[in-house]
């Protein structure tokens, strides 16, 4: 498989917000409240598309997932409810989903290794990300992945499991 990891174009929004969509409606599905407040949406996508956050997995020119890709850019994580790993730069990301057609693949857990190597390339050793405390699947992806529970942190009044991953230097 050849994947790929790339900024996203505004081109790309409404395929975007498609596999979005399907998330949304999955975590509805799972009996979840994540995602279920109209939040995200269209305009959160083009948001972060026009400010650089918003990351694809593709394979060939299809996308198979989206991420929102932010550096030290969540004050909510300030008042966390517990204590962060480390205390420094930090990579946050937010809106994971992967194409309904693409599940069982362990995309997620690509996207995750996508992600620490980013963060990696801009220097950061330290990934930081939250979801619901109905989330299982999220919450085991994170712990497959080497996260680390840190507490808790505050979204819209509710509130969210809070992890984060240190990672070290492949050459280091």
């Amino acid at each position: 498989m050849n994947y790929n990891f790339r900024k996203a174009s505004l081109e790309e929004q409404g395929a975007i917000w498609d596999i979005l969509a399907q998330a949304i409606q999955r975590r509805k599905e799972d009996g979840s409240k994540q995602w279920q407040d109209g939040y995200p949406n269209p305009a959160v996508v083009k948001e972060d598309i026009e400010k650089g956050h918003g990351y694809v997995l593709t394979e060939g020119n299809e996308i198979l997932g989206y991420v929102a890709l932010l550096i030290n850019d969540e004050p909510a994580y300030a008042a966390i409810e517990g204590k962060w790993l480390t205390e420094g730069d930090f990579v946050v990301y937010h809106r994971v989903a992967i194409s309904e057609n693409h599940l069982g693949k362990g995309l997620s857990k690509i996207m995750l290794n996508f992600i620490d190597a980013w963060a990696l390339e801009h220097g950061i050793n330290s990934v930081r990300a939250d979801t619901n405390f109905d989330n299982p699947k999220m919450m085991g992806a994170f712990e497959r992945s080497g996260y680390v529970y840190c507490g808790e942190v505050y979204f819209r009044g509710s509130a969210r499991r809070a992890y984060e991953k240190v990672l070290t230097h492949p050459h280091a």
